[in-house]
């Protein structure tokens, strides 16, 4: 795992002040590699650096970047190729010699004999590389399958591009111009993050998930290809032969999980006591020579606290097991470092924990794996249940009936009635509590209003439908899907919410304290292999994740994970009428909410005196806000401290 920048420039450059600048720009991500540091320069014209953090070959052959056997290749690479010990005995069987032992040298020895799209297709594992070819002076960008390694480009004015693990990198560049992209700002108000593959800057873009980007001249666009798409898969072609099918997928999991705890450095797992991290945990436990290392965050309120269900699965699987119960002083510690660990502005409140629970696992060991995936991959998100019957009964209302009881449900949820409603449902025992009754409402209302099934899903994904910016933010780019609507939204968060959400907050969070994560339930095999069978064999009885769920009640009684979704959420409504109280109205006075000139002041204070009385919880909506006004005060050079 590492972080890799570098530029391609037709500009003329003193090989100096190029190095000078290739330095300051790996030293601003140097957490995400803190054990070595390196630097490929050609006459100032083409640049690569590297900061490492080793993980396989911990010996000077596995450092970066790396030029390959026959001196055609350059590589600067991000990530962790599983499979390459199989493609190193193919390589040597003909006739391939090999210095080190890193999956790198690898990867360039098969580019090398195979060509670059052939190889990136048999590579198993997450990458974001740059790739120089000598021989045609022409630069390729590769991020892998599902866009588990960020990997950023930006145009150098007219003659240049740069190119990043973050963007914090590329801001290093000094012929990098800084404007801010005011239809982004628009997006990640309503989305928490910035979607498909702009950024918050304009001439900046994320390079897609599953694609090569080739630039045959450092002042021309690129040339895309897409070497890998979900949507190849999106039609079930698997016959429903349910046992046949859970077995496959055992042993595919059987596999995707032994191939990540290959590391030459203590690995560990991530366990909230869910689904999908206790299966990933008991998979490890099964072929680990010992017992495996588990970490958790526990909550003090009972309605976002996993910890005991965490700690009986660790006792169950015999697991050393690691909590951390959050106080207020973390809270208030941890909460104003997020502008600083997220190169863009990102308002996933469970960024919180997910960072915590990393900082814990890094006293300990050095990769953890975390059972993300699992939701997007086998229907596991609460709308792949319940939008479809939704919106079969709205369809079957007249639109006057719908229009006008998703108006009195969105009055419900403004009024006194609905703190009488959650206090009923805060007393219900705990398997029947539902978190934020008002923002469940406010959702089925969308629903209500919504005319088709991509307007109903975006909806459901958006974070706060409230005006806070000037401008109205470009409904995303959803891609035609064949299939039930609940398949349609399983594609739809697997190639929009999956990347740009969940990745992202895992990518930064971890890498702030030099943690490689990895996950094994984005195995490209698995995915495809999900893909591939009916959303039946996913979704059963109203419940989705039926497999992953038959496979764990293997392994764990059932008793101990049989509960309802919880997701990896924080009490972000109380925490902003107490604990961060003080930061929020610093950045939400009225002062600091004009010096940005991109927000509705009016609008967004009003919302703020709504929480802060009670009358409403607004937290979503006002954390994206806080999110945003803390990122824009940031140094554009600070490094990050949070580690």
């Amino acid at each position: 795992m590492c972080g890799i920048a570098g530029w391609w420039d037709s500009k003329e450059r003193h090989s100096e002040s190029a190095a000078r600048v290739l330095a300051e720009m790996c030293d601003a991500i140097r957490y995400r590699g803190p054990d070595d540091h390196g630097a490929w320069l050609q006459a100032g014209e083409a640049a690569l650096g590297q900061r490492r953090l080793s993980i396989v070959d911990l010996s000077p052959e596995g450092h970066q970047p790396m030029v390959s056997r026959s001196g055609d290749w350059v590589i600067t690479y991000n990530g962790e190729v599983y499979n390459f010990r199989e493609l190193r005995r193919e390589l040597e069987a003909d006739g391939s010699r090999f210095r080190g032992h890193s999956d790198t040298e690898v990867m360039l020895e098969a580019i090398d004999q195979w060509g670059l799209e052939a190889a990136v297709q048999r590579f198993i594992g997450m990458f974001a590389f740059a790739a120089w070819h000598r021989p045609t002076r022409k630069l390729h960008l590769c991020r892998d399958r599902l866009g588990i390694k960020p990997l950023f480009y930006a145009e150098l004015g007219r003659h240049g591009v740069a190119f990043a693990s973050e963007l914090w990198a590329i801001r290093r560049h000094p012929d990098f111009h800084e404007r801010i992209n005011a239809e982004t700002v628009a997006s990640i108000l309503r989305y928490s993050t910035s979607t498909g593959n702009d950024t918050i800057f304009d001439r900046c873009r994320k390079v897609p998930p599953g694609t090569i980007l080739t630039f045959n001249s450092p002042d021309l666009p690129p040339r895309a290809t897409a070497y890998w798409s979900a949507l190849t898969f999106a039609e079930p072609e698997l016959a429903p032969d349910e046992k046949t099918l859970l077995d496959s997928l055992d042993a595919l999991l059987a596999d995707s999980v032994a191939r990540r705890m290959i590391a030459d450095v203590p690995v560990g797992a991530f366990l909230s006591g869910g689904i999908d991290s206790s299966l990933v945990t008991a998979y490890m436990q099964a072929v680990a020579p010992g017992r495996i290392k588990t970490f958790s965050i526990g909550m003090q309120s009972a309605l976002y606290d996993e910890a005991a269900q965490a700690r009986a699965v660790a006792q169950h699987l015999g697991t050393d097991h690691t909590e951390l119960y959050l106080s207020t002083p973390d809270i208030q510690q941890v909460v104003p470092l997020m502008a600083r660990m997220y190169d863009e502005p990102f308002a996933d409140s469970s960024q919180v924990p997910t960072f915590l629970v990393s900082r814990l696992a890094r006293k300990s060991v050095t990769v953890a794996l975390t059972g993300d995936g699992g939701d997007e991959v086998f229907g596991g998100y609460n709308r792949h249940v319940w939008a479809p019957r939704v919106w079969d009964v709205s369809r079957r209302l007249p639109r006057i009936a719908s229009r006008a009881l998703a108006t009195q449900l969105e009055a419900l949820t403004r009024s006194r009635l609905i703190d009488g409603i959650e206090t009923v449902i805060g007393r219900l025992p705990a398997r029947y509590r539902l978190r934020i009754p008002s923002q469940k409402l406010r959702k089925i209302a969308r629903v209500l209003h919504s005319e088709t099934r991509e307007q109903l899903f975006d909806d459901l994904c958006a974070t706060s439908p409230l005006t806070l910016h000037q401008q109205t933010p470009r409904p995303r780019a959803l891609p035609r899907v064949p299939g039930s609507f609940a398949e349609q939204m399983m594609i739809w968060d697997l190639t929009n919410y999956l990347p740009d959400d969940i990745l992202t907050k895992v990518d930064r969070a971890s890498m702030a304290v030099s943690l490689e994560t990895r996950v094994p339930l984005l195995d490209h095999r698995v995915v495809e292999h999900a893909a591939r069978c009916p959303a039946s064999f996913k979704i059963k009885d109203g419940r989705g994740k039926w497999p992953l769920r038959e496979l764990l009640y293997r392994r764990v009684p059932r008793a101990l994970v049989d509960r309802p979704k919880m997701g990896f959420g924080v009490p972000i409504e109380a925490w902003l009428r107490h604990e961060l109280r003080d930061w929020a109205e610093d950045l939400l006075s009225v002062h600091s909410l004009k010096a940005s000139g991109l927000l509705d002041v009016a609008n967004i204070r009003v919302l703020w005196r709504q929480h802060l009385e009670g009358s409403h919880d607004w937290a979503p909506a006002l954390w994206t806000v806080l999110a945003l006004q803390a990122w824009l005060r940031v140094k554009p050079f600070a490094l990050h401290e949070a580690a």
